[in-house]
């Protein structure tokens, strides 16, 4: 049994999470059976301060957080109870849990940042899990495009005229916010659809993202699979269909979760992204494999450890703590 460890989860409202469907509140029920200590804050109430100053005179810059121990427990309306807020610094935690949903926006970055002066395995350092440098370098939908083989046919840019050449070319396609999540504002145009340049020039007055533009793979209407790795290794995949009036997958916008097995393309393109993972302290990433290709690697908040848990008996929030007190027990 691991020794008992001081955890913050850094998240959105704990109070308003799907107690049967969220992958935080798993990992949170987990650490709590294996007798670690839970706090829970927002991003919003961190800061960075000026620094402390240390034995000999050196100042170290510290990261505070307004953190709320909490007990959790499987039972609707009733699955969280808090102690009293304080303000604490994170180096006094031994893991953070950097759990907060997208959007992948400059308040995430920065936050991203203030967690670079605390992680690590040490005395006044917390293991921030995923690394938050390479959460930061790595946004689902560009890290894939540094493998390029396992990907279908891809395009990133604000060029309009590249865009319709990549249309011209591949005909029926797939229009994504390069930062988005969860679905939202995603678009199947045909061959045959007169919307592109309207789509186009609605994204551009409002943003100053590029867009990403990929072939449109008919598999995907047997399914969206969502592949689980820890530590560089998949441990079971959950299958996500569109309903029938929508071309996307995602759960948040109406995909429903089917069991699946993992294919042999699953594990070669497991193989092949699995050093990175493992490298770069990725160690809870949920990749999307549509057919026979690649099409993005979660790293920020991914999800389906409870559908997994439902449709194989596979207990990934098991895996992940057991990868995490493997590192902190090297201290």
């Amino acid at each position: 049994m691991a020794s008992p460890r001081l955890v913050a989860v850094q998240m959105d409202p704990l109070e308003h999470v799907n107690i049967d469907g969220d992958s935080t509140f798993a990992l949170m029920l987990e650490a709590q059976a294996r007798g670690h200590s839970l706090f829970v804050y927002e991003v919003g109430s961190m800061a960075l301060d000026e620094g402390t100053v240390e034995a000999g005179g050196a100042t170290r810059t510290d990261v505070t957080a307004l953190v709320r121990p909490v007990t959790v427990q499987r039972e609707k309306g009733r699955h969280a109870t808090f102690g009293e807020a304080t303000r604490r610094s994170l180096r006094t935690m031994d893991v953070v849990l950097m759990r907060q949903d997208p959007p992948f926006d400059m308040a995430y970055i920065t936050a991203t940042h203030m967690l670079d002066h605390i992680h690590g395995i040490g005395p006044d350092q917390a293991l921030v899990v995923n690394d938050p440098r390479w959460v930061r370098d790595s946004p689902e939908k560009l890290l894939v495009t540094h493998f390029p083989q396992l990907m279908p046919p891809t395009l990133v840019t604000w060029d309009i005229e590249q865009i319709r050449a990549f249309r011209t070319k591949w005909k029926d396609i797939i229009v994504k916010p390069l930062f988005g999540n969860g679905g939202s504002g995603v678009f199947r145009i045909k061959a045959d659809d007169q919307n592109l340049n309207a789509l186009l020039e609605m994204h551009f007055a409002r943003s100053r993202e590029p867009l990403m533009i990929q072939r449109y793979e008919p598999a995907v209407t047997a399914g969206d699979k969502r592949v689980i790795l820890v530590d560089g290794k998949p441990i079971g995949a959950i299958n996500r269909v569109p309903s029938g009036d929508d071309h996307r997958s995602n759960m948040h916008v109406g995909g429903v979760a089917r069991k699946v097995e993992l294919s042999a393309r699953d594990h070669e393109i497991c193989e092949a992204i699995g050093p990175f993972l493992q490298e770069h302290g990725l160690i809870f990433v949920g990749i999307d494999v549509i057919g026979q290709y690649l099409t993005e690697i979660n790293v920020t908040s991914p999800t389906g450890l409870q559908e997994l848990e439902r449709f194989d008996g596979i207990n990934g929030a098991a895996s992940i703590w057991d990868c995490i007190e493997r590192k902190l027990s090297v201290q």
